[in-house]
């Protein structure tokens, strides 16, 4: 897989990660990379304490995924930015080439797979 395809790759995660954002999650006009869960209003919590429920349940799901898109759109904003620098394929730890297979299977990988069970201990 060359870099190109690699790019490519990465560039339409990204747009995927930020069309699912855009459903459990708004962009915050501030910051940079930052999104706030939505909090679905389902009715008068006053008058009904399903409704209520309902609305914090799933609140506390897409405050979950949101995170988890977020870092996975990090990590593809990152790698992007590292074939922009030169140094995309790198280990960041030893400096070593990664492994194209690595790549391939996992193209946001910061470290070669040496490094990366050294850091799991």
């Amino acid at each position: 897989m060359q870099d190109n395809n690699i790019k490519e790759k990465l560039e339409k995660e990204k747009q995927q990660l930020k069309k699912s954002l855009g459903d459990v999650a708004t962009k915050d006009p501030k910051a940079k990379h930052d999104y706030d869960a939505k909090f679905k209003n389902f009715g008068d919590p006053i008058f009904d304490n399903t409704a209520e429920a309902a609305e914090v349940s799933l609140y506390d799901s897409n405050l979950s995924v949101e995170g988890n898109l977020e870092l996975k759109l990090k990590d593809v904003n990152e790698a992007l930015d590292r074939i922009k620098e030169g140094t995309f394929g790198k280990c960041e730890n030893c400096n070593k080439e990664i492994d194209k297979a690595r790549l391939e299977a996992n193209p946001t990988a910061k470290l070669c797979i040496d490094c990366a069970k050294i850091n799991k201990k």
